[in-house]
């Protein structure tokens, strides 16, 4: 007589844990079935689709207000992220205006140098002599 198959195994498997959870209220976990069967996760997950699909209608049944408390969840969520996607909006056009402003401030700083640069050159290319009064208005204060 041949060993069962890993389907074989899983199938009886979940029907032991699911004859099981109608007695008492413990939760059927994925883990809890491979741990049965003898198969690894990653086998169910990739080769029993069907089986795996099984094991979470079971889960739903069970447990009705888990699935209202999952798109509770799932909807504060979506909800939260629309938020943070709006502040991230408004905070990049903030960092836009900001270094608009930033940008415009350098380059009248640099007007302003320049201008300074040109008086002082031109006070300093007027001679003057030895006792002449220089005008208040080219006076530095």
């Amino acid at each position: 007589m041949t060993a069962p198959s890993p389907a074989d195994r899983l199938r009886q498997a979940l029907a032991s844990l699911t004859a099981r959870a109608s007695d008492r209220p413990a939760r059927v976990t994925v883990s809890a079935l491979c741990e049965l069967a003898d198969v690894s996760r990653n086998s169910l997950y990739r080769y029993h689709p069907d089986l795996l699909r099984a094991l979470r209608e079971h889960q739903r049944q069970r447990e009705p207000g888990a699935s209202a408390r999952l798109r509770h969840a799932v909807n504060a969520q979506h909800a939260e992220l629309v938020a943070l996607r709006n502040q991230t909006t408004k905070l990049a056009a903030l960092v836009d205006h900001y270094y608009g402003a930033y940008r415009e401030a350098q380059a009248l700083l640099s007007r302003r140098e320049q201008e300074l640069a040109e008086l002082r050159r031109r006070l300093d290319s007027k001679p003057t002599r030895l006792g002449e009064r220089v005008p208040a208005s080219t006076v530095d204060r």
